[in-house]
């Protein structure tokens, strides 16, 4: 028994023992945290050689001696529930004591906690249990001798079993160190030139220099930003065949870890049905064991018409999937392989391949026409609502106020492909929708199916794609596992991202919509760092870092002792030790109870044959409830590693408790969206999420696969693509007036790389831009029309500096495309939206950002649709009104009649003015250059401009040409009478 009185420790309940000496343990003497020997060996092992309050080093002779003695022989909560190995140390767990939500139920009259002797008898049970199992395998299948053949066969695979399945490829020092040379110099002449432009003021126009400075500052800042992120790209190859080789072995069951699929779709009249069907019949048919795949489509308008189309999906599948496996077809969405422009009997040899193929493509256009029946029929809603086909009506017409619903339409019990094959798991998810609940748009949906899938399935990873993106590589998942997988490798990945690919994009890329240098240049660097962002689709993750989890190698928290700073951890002459930021203590609490969710994975895995009522009192002794939510079989389904469906689970039950975990209450006074799962706050939840990751100490992976993975459809004409930057922007904006902004948050762990804050910081930071680019944009035309200048009379030096600045942002960029691969029309195109974007989207993107976050008030900015033109790529050409042309057509404008007021008035002024005249209408024709794309966009389909937009444009320069020679504003007046006089005193 517990003596009475004595000090317990603070992390297992235990008393706190005496040492040798027969003193009371004490593990800290600077601030005598109460913590038990048995903890503090545990924490040593661990390489937390540091006290969990105060960060002060532990003493090195404080585990010298014999065991320290328990009163009362009592034996800890480590010596009752682990083996005495010390890899198993880890189940010592923490705070368990501190929990009171029973405390009168579950402690006998001495305060000695009953639960632990539970737990103990339920170890007891699962050991009598699993020595049965062994005794009887030893009685059936007693042991055979090896031949030696069989001997040498293992020997090789175990050979190619330790293969690597990645490796890094740096880049050329030939290429690399210019790069990084060039950096350093475009760095020291920006110091200069800034130098040479702060003290050479041009006071006939000090407004205008004065603005074109803070400009010029803000755009070297944010070069910076973008720049130095990039320092050290890296490329990977991955083996699939080593893969193979280790988790695949013949005649044994395959070990390649599940994955569970999660398709996302809202409105199916925006979203096309078979858009989303391509999608989910290229998951069905991936090559990879159909036992460990399951496809979740979450069906966020609770739209029948959704429901009905994946039910025909379902069907098709059948035949899809088996025809796919067989002749090993790229890609496997059907609707982009029928349509591919090649040669379809390239590397085919069986004969009745087109045949088969025929029949397919046959099959596939029935298919077709049955969905666009179904879509032809959902466009008029009848005044009574869906009804289903059994005549009950359909649950979700009220979009608004609808109970969840779930629909496993394949599996292992469903209906089977035409060959008697399984087919991977098809599940249709509807989540509860109630009034006056917040449902959290995108990052709420993904969340739902996180609880659903793990009651379901729960597969280890999770991949997760937008319902226009399709898999092009049958082989993705392969590739990426190769990184989750590996031992060494996976232990701290907390996702792989993939790049995104598109289709339907014309071969110029006017609008940048590939998006090719963020992809191809951006993500490389920053997978050289800590990893590539979160891009919201195209993405594998680690259930377990979705969880809120650290990496299994978390670095240990910053110290704060004497010794070192608060801030820097480097010294203490920085700041005083002892005053620690607000965010450094709340990082500190939240890394604890992180600490204490991964030390209390023992609970539920390692015990078995327990009933519900003992389980769910285990779960509250373990605060699991406060984090997760009152779902005890989902709770247990986080605590399994390696994924899998608890075995002490009914499955009658399942679709049940999947119901219950996607109530729209469920997840009230949780952590889910601020500690777990995808986080809110922001449209753009996916730069929040992977931030939220890499802050906890996990890094991420880029893929790039010789074959893409994965291909989407992007918006091609001008008004989407505006409205999709404006949405991207706007979440920017919004993460950078929350407390997740990467200027002030995370720095308590001091687990992310500076850099990659840095690149965070970049990614919340670039829509400010526009406001120095708008003004930037207007000073040319201003100079043009004022006759004024922002750059004085050049020197030598000021001309070698310009010169310098000039061909340092040529090379930096010649550098780029040589070590990435980019050609030099992608970098042009990213280079020419970046500047439409800035001051059109963008802009918009900042007021809107600070009326949303500072005065509530939501604005929208809607896109006015036409219709398309016949022909390919015909979408480019709509002209579609929305406010955020206005500013672009402005600054086009301006610039235009400031290059025809420039040339006039130097046609006045003579010989002499044409010098100044060509660095003024150099600015105002990069501008007109940059936005010359937006410009091709105004005007329509190509080559056929409409009469009435040249009939303005010609009458506009043409008024606006003659009004300036007749009044020009800016040329000095000459009074008549003076002009007499001088005629006079000529004599002329």
């Amino acid at each position: 028994m517990m003596e009475p009185g004595a000090p317990v420790c603070n992390t297992c309940g235990e008393a706190i023992g005496v040492n040798p000496n027969g003193e009371l343990f004490v593990a800290c003497h600077e601030c005598n945290f109460p913590m038990c020997k048995s903890c503090v060996e545990y924490e040593t092992k661990e390489g937390r050689k540091a006290c969990l309050r105060c960060s002060s080093p532990y003493d090195e002779h404080l585990l010298d001696g014999t065991e320290a003695k328990q009163p009362g022989n009592q034996s800890t909560m480590a010596s009752q529930l682990t083996d005495p190995q010390p890899k198993d140390v880890g189940i010592h767990a923490r705070h368990v004591s501190t929990v009171s939500t029973i405390d009168s139920e579950m402690n006998d009259e001495s305060g000695n906690p009953i639960w632990k002797n539970r737990v103990e008898s339920w170890k007891e049970k699962k050991k009598d249990k699993k020595k049965k199992k062994d005794d009887k395998k030893k009685t059936e299948h007693p042991p055979a001798e090896i031949p030696l053949e069989q001997h040498m066969e293992e020997n090789h695979q175990s050979g190619d079993a330790t293969q690597p399945l990645s490796e890094i490829i740096p880049m050329s020092r030939n290429k690399l160190t210019p790069y990084r040379a060039v950096i350093i110099m475009r760095l020291i002449i920006l110091g200069l030139f800034f130098h040479y432009r702060i003290t050479n003021p041009v006071d006939s126009a000090f407004g205008l220099w004065l603005t074109s400075v803070i400009c010029e500052i803000w755009f070297a800042f944010s070069w910076v930003l973008d720049q130095f992120p990039k320092w050290s790209p890296i490329n990977r190859i991955t083996y699939l065949d080593n893969l193979s080789a280790r988790f695949e072995r013949p005649g044994e069951p395959c070990e390649l870890a599940a994955v569970d699929f999660f398709v996302s779709t809202v409105d199916p009249l925006k979203e096309p049905p078979l858009i989303t069907a391509n999608t989910v019949l290229s998951i069905l048919a991936l090559d990879y064991p159909v036992e460990k795949i399951s496809c979740y489509v979450s069906d966020d308008g609770a739209a029948m018409l959704s429901f009905e189309s994946l039910a025909e999906t379902a069907e098709f599948a059948r035949k899809w999937v088996p025809f796919c496996k067989k002749y090993s077809i790229e890609p496997r969405a059907p609707e982009f392989y029928f349509s591919q422009k090649i040669d379809y009997l390239k590397d085919k040899v069986q004969p009745s391949f087109v045949k088969e193929r025929r029949a397919m493509k046959r099959d596939y256009e029935e298919y077709k026409i049955r969905v666009n029946a179904m879509v032809a029929r959902a466009q008029k809603t009848p005044e009574e609502g869906w009804t289903m086909q059994d005549g009950t009506p359909w649950p979700g017409n009220n979009t608004r106020d609808h109970p969840g619903m779930i629909q496993v339409f394949l599996g292992n019990t469903g209906a089977r492909d035409t060959d008697g094959n399984e087919l991977p798991r098809l599940v249709y998810v509807s989540r509860e929708k109630r009034p006056g609940y917040q449902h959290h748009k995108k990052a709420g949906a993904e969340n739902a199916l996180v609880r659903v899938s793990a009651v379901l399935t729960n597969a280890p990873y999770i991949l997760n794609l937008d319902c226009d993106h399709y898999v092009n590589n049958s082989k993705a998942v392969r590739e990426a596992m190769c990184f989750l997988m590996d031992p060494q490798v996976g232990r701290d990945v907390c996702y792989v991202q993939f790049p995104q690919r598109f289709d339907g994009i014309d071969k110029s890329d006017r609008y940048a919509n590939r998006n090719i240098v963020f992809f191809d240049v951006n993500m490389k660097g920053l997978d050289g760092i800590q990893g590539p962002v979160y891009v919201g689709t195209g993405c594998v993750f680690n259930r377990q870092a979705l969880y809120g989890y650290g990496p299994p190698s978390m670095p240990s928290l910053r110290k704060s002792s004497s010794s070192s700073c608060s801030w820097c951890g480097c010294c203490s002459c920085c700041c005083p030790s002892k005053k620690k930021p607000e965010q450094d203590s709340t990082e500190v609490y939240r890394d604890a109870k992180r600490e204490e969710l991964n030390a209390a994975i023992f609970n539920l895995t390692e015990i078995d044959n327990y009933d519900e009522y003992e389980r769910s009192m285990l779960i509250s002794q373990t605060s699991f409830e406060k984090t997760f939510g009152l779902s005890s079989v989902f709770i247990e389904s986080t605590l399994m590693e390696h994924g899998g469906v608890p075995e002490s689970v009914n499955p009658s039950t399942l679709i049940k408790e999947a119901i219950h975990v996607i109530s729209c209450s469920y997840e009230e006074k949780t952590e889910w969206g601020k500690e777990i799962g995808w986080i809110y706050g922001s449209v753009t939840e996916d730069i929040l999420t992977g931030f939220r990751m890499h802050c906890r100490g996990w890094r991420s992976i880029y893929c790039m696969p010789l074959r893409p993975a994965f291909k989407g459809s992007a918006p091609i004409n001008l008004s989407d693509r505006l409205h999709q930057v404006l949405r991207w922007a706007l979440g920017s904006v919004e993460i950078f007036l929350s407390r997740h902004c990467p200027l002030w948050y995370g720095f308590g762990g001091g687990r992310l790389k500076w850099l990659q804050r840095l690149a965070y910081t970049n990614t919340i930071v670039y829509p400010f831009t526009s406001l120095p680019l708008i003004a930037y944009c207007l000073i040319p035309a201003i100079c043009l029309l004022t006759g004024k200048f922002i750059i004085p009379t050049l020197s030598n030096l000021a001309s070698m500096l310009f010169l310098g600045l000039f061909f340092s942002i040529i090379l930096t960029a010649v550098l780029e495309l040589r070590w990435s691969g980019v050609s030099l029309e992608d970098l042009w195109r990213n280079e020419q939206f970046w500047v439409i974007g800035g001051v059109s989207a963008h802009l918009f993107a900042v007021f809107q950002g600070f009326l949303k976050m500072l005065a509530g008030i939501d604005t929208n900015f809607t896109v006015t649709a036409k219709a398309a033109e016949d022909g390919e790529f015909g979408d480019l050409y709509i002209v579609k009104w929305t406010t955020v042309l206005i500013p672009p057509t402005t600054l086009l404008i301006v610039n235009i009649v400031g290059v025809v007021a420039g040339f006039s008035d130097a046609l006045n002024k003579g010989y002499e003015a044409w010098g100044p005249l060509f660095g003024k209408v150099f600015f105002a024709l990069w501008v007109i250059l940059h936005l010359y794309p937006f410009l091709k966009g105004l005007m329509g389909r190509q080559n056929r401009t409409p009469t009435i937009v040249v009939l303005w444009s010609v009458l506009l320069a043409s008024v606006f040409s003659l009004v300036w020679v007749k009044i020009n504003p800016f040329v000095n007046k000459v009074d008549s009478n003076d002009l007499a006089g001088t005629c006079i005193s000529i004599d002329c």
